[in-house]
């Protein structure tokens, strides 16, 4: 929890909510390649999103929920996209976007906290890591402390550890005025603790300005893009999306959501430009949703789930998928998509390669605790 003192260094910045670590710089950062990590918080259903409808189970279990809708973009023989995500369809036709189905995190229960506490460590249970597996993967990287930041009001428990990491996010706050910054500077100049979270959270303004944040979904991902391509601003980003929890009336809100996420996508990569080429983004989320539908149009908490891949590092255009089946006996608990493949593995193999990182080095030091099998490879373009 911030205390007062820091909260004043929030309020003063008025154009971004803003968390920033002591000692942090955002300084001349080494290296053209990206990583973007979306969380989905509220799991989301990986069935709806990515629909397997070329099994023969599906239409049972979701008919009533997609009623006499088209399925979406066809990806295979077996798999739809959902309508709404026009923007990562059209990146799937171009070989820029990959999903990979019937994927989770090695929690088996359907608590939000505690799954999203293992997505976020890493780790093998809840609350067995302290530190976020985003953050061990950073301090891999050649400049630790100048290579990343949380699109987010606070700081997220997958950056959080030993390498400082900045937040930020566009306020509804009116701006401050330069004389105000020039004041609050000033008082803070001869200030032992609150020196150095004012001068980093300065850095992060700048990084911001010119890129007219606002806090719609297009403008956040232009914003992050924003932050990524500045010549010395950081390589790694993580931004949260929420809502994903429908337990009821889940066609209209998905559809939102899906929306939402679509139009991020579409900013971010048009901030990005030319450094769209070397820059991989992981949409992931705690854990999926029931097979079948529940009584009031929606879905509850599940197992099995979808996790993306997009970017023009990805080598895309495909489902990896090592397909369970839908049919009773084949589903997890008689409820849920059992999941085939460990989402540490997805992890670890789409940071390793993406961020020219040693395979085997990320496996130990992101995923000591889970990681028993080998991590996917022939992620990312060479």
């Amino acid at each position: 929890m911030l205390d007062r003192r820091r909260l004043m260094v929030t309020a003063a910045l008025g154009t971004g909510m803003l968390f920033a670590a002591p000692g942090l710089a955002l300084a001349t950062v080494r290296g053209e390649r990206r990583f973007v990590f979306i969380i989905q918080r509220g799991a989301a259903d990986g069935l709806d999103i990515v629909r397997p409808v070329g099994d023969p189970g599906f239409a049972a279990l979701r008919g009533a929920l997609i009623g006499a809708d088209a399925p979406g973009q066809r990806l295979d023989s077996t798999f739809a996209l959902h309508p709404a995500l026009v923007e990562i369809g059209r990146l799937y036709g171009a070989g820029e976007a990959l999903f990979v189905h019937a994927v989770a995190s090695p929690y088996r229960d359907r608590s939000h906290f505690d799954g999203q506490n293992v997505l976020e460590t890493g780790g093998a249970s809840p609350y067995a890591q302290r530190d976020g597996w985003l953050n061990r993967l950073v301090a891999m990287m050649p400049h630790p402390a100048d290579e990343a930041i949380a699109v987010t009001s606070t700081l997220p428990l997958a950056l959080r550890g030993a390498v400082p990491v900045a937040s930020y996010k566009p306020s509804p706050l009116p701006a401050a005025g330069e004389d105000l910054m020039a004041r609050v500077t000033a008082l803070y100049d001869a200030d032992p603790e609150l020196h150095a979270p004012w001068q980093a959270a300065l850095d992060a303004r700048g990084l911001a300005a010119g890129t007219g944040a606002r806090q719609d979904p297009t403008s956040l991902g232009r914003l992050t893009a924003g932050f990524l391509t500045k010549p010395t601003g950081p390589r790694v980003a993580m931004l949260e999306t929420l809502g994903w929890d429908t337990h009821s009336g889940q066609k209209g809100r998905l559809a939102t959501q899906l929306h939402n996420l679509d139009a991020l996508i579409a900013g971010l990569r048009e901030g990005l430009g030319a450094a769209w080429a070397q820059t991989t983004v992981l949409v992931a989320t705690e854990f999926g949703r029931t097979a079948a539908v529940n009584g009031t149009g929606g879905t509850d908490h599940g197992t099995g789930a979808v996790a993306m891949l997009l970017g023009g590092a990805v080598r895309g255009g495909r489902v990896i998928a090592d397909w369970p089946g839908l049919a009773p006996s084949r589903l997890y608990q008689h409820r849920d998509l059992r999941p085939t493949i460990a989402l540490d593995a997805l992890v670890g193999g789409a940071t390793a390669e993406g961020l020219a990182l040693d395979p085997e080095l990320v496996r130990r030091r992101l995923f000591a605790q889970t990681s028993t099998g080998t991590m996917l490879s022939a992620l990312i373009r060479a």
